[in-house]
């Protein structure tokens, strides 16, 4: 068995968390919503270039069990000062942190049901 790549990661969240989601994800993020297969409940899939890479599923009634395993997941990145512009355009609320030892740099922070998202940068950009 060889593993290439992460294919996707789920987050569950609850329907009225949606649009939120939409916004997060997609005007945050600049992911792309695309097609998603007609499943029993509401949810969103978000694209990187060709892949669904973010699936945003919804449980009637129910809150997501938290937290879980999952801690974080992220996305490789570049134009950190302009990701950081955007992110405070958008009042997203992030902390900062260098790699030890790497040249990467990340940025962390929530999207709107609580899961954590990182970006790792490589250095050197101008931080």
């Amino acid at each position: 068995m060889q593993l290439d790549h992460i294919d996707h990661f789920n987050i569950r969240c609850r329907l009225e968390d949606l649009p939120a989601m939409q916004h997060f994800y997609g005007d945050v993020l600049g992911l792309r919503a695309g097609p998603r297969p007609n499943f029993a409940t509401p949810g969103l899939w978000f694209y990187l270039g060709d892949n669904p890479v973010v699936h945003i599923s919804t449980r009637p009634g129910e809150r997501p069990a938290g937290p879980g395993p999952y801690d974080h997941v992220s996305f490789r990145a570049r134009d950190m000062e302009g990701t950081r512009l955007r992110l405070r355009a958008h009042g997203v609320v992030f902390d900062e942190a260098p790699v030890p030892g790497f040249p990467l740099h990340q940025i962390f922070m929530n999207d709107p049901a609580g899961a954590k998202v990182e970006l790792t940068f490589a250095i050197p950009e101008k931080a």
